[in-house]
Order: C-alpha cells, then sequence, then structure tokens
C-alpha cells in the first residue's frame, strides 16, 4: 500500500466473533481497524473520528446496514463503505449501492475479498452499471426472497409460509429445488 492510501477501516457487525476476527486480520495488515456491534455504535464512532473505510454487515438487530450506510456517508461522503451479507440479492445490493456503498459482497467473506473490493473501486471509481448488465431471472429473485424470510423466520417453514402467503407443502417444495441459476 502506498502511504497515500486509506489506512482507517470500521468494521460494523452484530456478530462480535466475526467482527473482532476481521478487525484482527485488518489491524494485522496494518490498519487501524476497530469495530462497532451495531447502527448506534457506528454513527458514534464516525463522528468522532469518520473512518476512511468501512465494512458494514447488511442484516443486523434494530437498524440496518443500509442504515449505516447512510449515515456514515451522511457524516462523511469519502467513506468508502463495503456492505457484506449472508442474504445477497440484486435489490439490495443496488440500494446499498444508491446509499453510497461502493461495493457488496456477500458471506462468507475473508480479508482479502474485502480489500479487494476497496482496490476495485479505487481502481474504477465509476460504480454506474453497464447498460447490457445481467439482471436475475424472476425465479432466482423468488429464491432470494423466499431465503431471506426463511431466514427471518429462523428456518420455521410453517411461519415463512404464513408470511409469504403460501401454502406449507408449497414452499417446501419451492425449497427442495436447488438454487436457480442467475
Amino acid at each position: 500500500m502506498t502511504t497515500g492510501e486509506a489506512r482507517t477501516i470500521l468494521v460494523v457487525d452484530d456478530d462480535p466473533v466475526f467482527r473482532e476476527r476481521l478487525v484482527r486480520a485488518l489491524q494485522g495488515r496494518g490498519f487501524d481497524a476497530r469495530g462497532a456491534a451495531n447502527a448506534d455504535e457506528a454513527a458514534a464512532d464516525a463522528r468522532k473520528d469518520s473512518p476512511e473505510r468501512a465494512v458494514v454487515d447488511l442484516r443486523m438487530p434494530g437498524r440496518s446496514g443500509l442504515d449505516v450506510v447512510r449515515e456514515l456517508r451522511s457524516i462523511d461522503p469519502t467513506t468508502n463503505v463495503v456492505v457484506l451479507t449472508g442474504y445477497g440479492s440484486i435489490a439490495t445490493a443496488l440500494e446499498a449501492v444508491r446509499l453510497g456503498a461502493t461495493h457488496y459482497l456477500t458471506k462468507p467473506a475473508d480479508v482479502d475479498e474485502i480489500l479487494g473490493a476497496f482496490d476495485r473501486f479505487a481502481k474504477d471509481a465509476s460504480m454506474e452499471l453497464p447498460p447490457d448488465h445481467e439482471v436475475a431471472s424472476l425465479a432466482r429473485a423468488e429464491w432470494e426472497h423466499i431465503q431471506r424470510v426463511l431466514g427471518d423466520c429462523q428456518g420455521n417453514v410453517s411461519q415463512a409460509a404464513r408470511l409469504l402467503g403460501i401454502h406449507r407443502r408449497s414452499l417446501q417444495r419451492k425449497l427442495s429445488k436447488y438454487p436457480v441459476p442467475r
């Protein structure tokens, strides 16, 4: 890394083990890395000393990672934000980028992938999608939505089916299928 590159990174994730491991790995790479467990901690930390980079988990109790992106960018528009999630979808990726995130990665992502996302942004500051970008199929979008709802229900198929407005057996049939290709 050159001396002009950003050296401070804020890691915002509600999983304390993941957060601390990522902070230690980033510190091992020479970064001034610190962690925050939720949106309020992240905002308070950024107000004290705005980080040059931030790694933000999308799904956290209380306010979401999208709220964190919005708040970090309002505190300091130059903060470079990468969003991490275990529930990747095109819609949330586009929303994260619209709010100011520079990249979007699905978990599990290691420190090399995260730093690579920051580096890709540094090399190409233009984050606009090309006019011929690939769009997920409707079946893929449905599958991703079902997975998000099922995750919200902690794997309870009956509860997820009620929330989705479909019969439990119909949901079980959809779940038995392999993920739909993009």
